[in-house]
């Protein structure tokens, strides 16, 4: 009987092949120093969920089954009577990944979705926060292999970042693009 443990594909490069690049780059003295992927979270706001509640399952239920672990409902913070807002409404589904998930759900995002994209031509290398974090947005949640054309009745699309330990953009974007994250190459000056 084996033992062997499973590791996403994404997890062992980032040890065999991304460290000792970021390592090189940087010239930190310790594998501690070079920044890694912390978590990825995924946001959904529902367009039209205060008079349909339905729409805000609808949601949660597809970022389940795109992540492969439950998304919970976000409720609204505040009343906002121009948008017969009530105050804890659930307003969308949010779900945070982790480990193994978040890098199964990386690879997935890389290699299948994104490619799906209509006239991709790669993600934007402005999204950055100046703290490491990259935020993407996805117009269409259609481009996941997970959802099925036929039962959508509503393109919608959601936020998704990845929140890293690095300390400067510069760092979280060499960590992204070492782990194969599709940026365009932007000359930098250049108005795009």
């Amino acid at each position: 009987m084996s033992t062997a443990k499973y590791t996403p594909r994404l997890a062992d490069k980032y040890k065999k092949e991304v460290v000792p690049a970021l390592m090189k780059k940087f010239g930190y003295d310790t594998v501690m120093q070079a920044p890694k992927l912390e978590k990825i979270c995924l946001n959904r706001g529902v367009n039209g969920a205060v008079t349909d509640k339905k729409l805000v399952e609808v949601a949660v239920d597809e970022l389940t089954l795109i992540t492969g672990q439950k998304a919970v409902t976000t409720q609204s913070k505040k009343d906002i009577s121009n948008f017969k807002l009530r105050k804890n409404m659930p307003i969308g589904a949010r779900v945070t990944l982790r480990g193994e998930k978040m890098y199964e759900f990386l690879d997935r995002l890389v290699s299948t979705a994104l490619p799906r994209v209509r006239d991709f031509k790669g993600v934007n290398e402005k999204s950055f926060d100046g703290r490491g974090n990259y935020t993407l947005g996805i117009t269409e949640q259609i481009i996941f292999p997970e959802i099925d054309i036929d039962k959508v009745n509503k393109i919608t699309g959601m936020d998704i970042t990845f929140v890293t330990t690095a300390g400067t953009n510069e760092e979280a974007y060499e960590l992204l693009k070492e782990l194969g994250m599709p940026f365009r190459n932007i000359k930098p000056g250049s108005n795009q």
